[in-house]
């Protein structure tokens, strides 16, 4: 009975949110902003609200959130409305500009007038949409999956893209015919705006990290199949942390950083004081500044974090399973990934090792990796964004 009743209600909110489109009168200095399903206040989206709301004072800007993060948001001055609420249904219809980094649902009507700018939310190594040989998520199959995903992508009138490489996968995998955005990645700009002493200690300072320890962060990517329910995603982390601790624990810590779709919780108190579990933290970006060292598999963290040049380990143990059945690679991820691919963590606690005891210095692939992925970002990424899309 509850499922009918949900049903029932689903269908008469599709018919209403029809209605006020039609009745509605677009605000040309309306914004709607969205991060991650409306679970953070990060990403692309953030830094363009935070651009716009210096430079561009007259629009009226909007985050749609997901009901669950509102505390977040209190004692801030956001202009916040829960998602899918009568709320924000109107505002959907009236903003003429929508902002976001990933999918919006695929019952959305994008009525005339509005302007879509997808930021996306990552230079991709696995493979995505069209590109997909087969998909392994929840509720779905890869036929419904890849038309779900191609009609949303029409929607979209505009397309972030951090460098060329990205550009040419993103026509393809997404059939993207509107106008690309070759700018390198807004949320970026931070890497290099915020890359300094004093910044890194307020950072640390603010979240309640030691000052004389260095900062290990894990950032792994969720696995397609996998998974509790559609779009919660399980985690088995296979690092032995006592190992990490015993070995690591006088000089470093761990900040672990779990994917926005990862719906697992972590027992990590038998660790605490060196393992800090940062998957809620509300963005990446300054996890990035304050991280020595990054630890991920799969992810597309790293093209993000390359930008600061630092040392990288790629913890791949199930490299076969994700490269041959899950996703598959863009690039020959194995001999060109710009740091060693580890299986163990006694493996991953020697290359740390050796780095505190040689010092990082990056190689001749590192530089190669640095000069196709990176070499957009210099921190006007996100001006170069508004320009094309507001500024007229």
């Amino acid at each position: 009975m509850k499922k009918i009743i949900k049903s029932i209600g689903f269908t008469v909110y599709r018919l209403l949110y029809r209605i006020v489109g039609l009745l509605t009168t677009k605000d040309d200095k309306m914004v709607m902003f969205e991060s991650f399903l409306g679970k953070q206040y990060s990403d692309n989206p953030r830094a363009i609200y935070e651009y716009m709301l210096e430079h561009y004072p007259e629009y009226k800007l909007y985050w749609s959130f997901d009901s669950r993060k509102e505390k977040e948001l209190e004692n801030t001055s956001i202009q916040s409305v829960r998602r899918f609420s009568f709320q924000w249904m109107l505002l959907m219809n009236k903003a003429k500009y929508w902002v976001t980094n990933s999918r919006l649902p695929y019952w959305i009507p994008k009525s005339k007038g509005v302007v879509y700018l997808q930021t996306w939310h990552g230079t991709p190594l696995k493979r995505l949409a069209a590109d997909m040989n087969e998909v392994h998520m929840a509720k779905t199959n890869t036929e419904e999956y890849k038309k779900g995903f191609l009609k949303e992508a029409k929607k979209w009138d505009y397309l972030v893209s951090p460098n060329a490489y990205s550009t040419e996968i993103f026509k393809r995998a997404f059939q993207f015919n509107g106008t690309m955005l070759e700018t390198g990645y807004p949320r970026n700009d931070f890497l290099f705006t915020s890359n300094d002493e004093e910044s890194i200690k307020e950072i640390k300072q603010s979240v309640n990290l030691p000052l004389d320890k260095k900062i290990i962060l894990y950032a792994p990517t969720w696995r397609d199949n996998q998974y509790h329910d559609l779009g919660k995603y399980k985690f088995d982390l296979q690092m032995d942390l006592q190992k990490m601790k015993d070995e690591l624990g006088e000089d470093y810590i761990i900040l672990l950083r779990l994917h926005y779709l990862v719906a697992e919780n972590l027992d990590i108190k038998e660790f605490q004081g060196f393992v800090y579990d940062f998957s809620n933290h509300k963005d990446i970006r300054e996890l990035y500044v304050i991280a020595d060292l990054l630890i991920t598999d799969y992810s597309s963290v790293f093209f993000d974090y390359g930008n600061l040049r630092r040392p990288m380990i790629f913890f791949v143990y199930d490299l076969e399973e994700y490269r041959d059945q899950i996703r598959g690679f863009y690039y020959d991820f194995e001999a060109k990934a710009p740091g060693p691919l580890v299986r163990t963590t006694e493996e991953i606690i020697r290359v740390i090792q050796d780095i505190d005891e040689n010092g990082f210095s990056p190689s001749a692939s590192i530089e190669a990796f640095y000069e196709k992925f990176c070499y957009l970002e210099d921190g006007n990424a996100t001006k170069r964004v508004v320009d094309a899309v507001f500024k007229q």
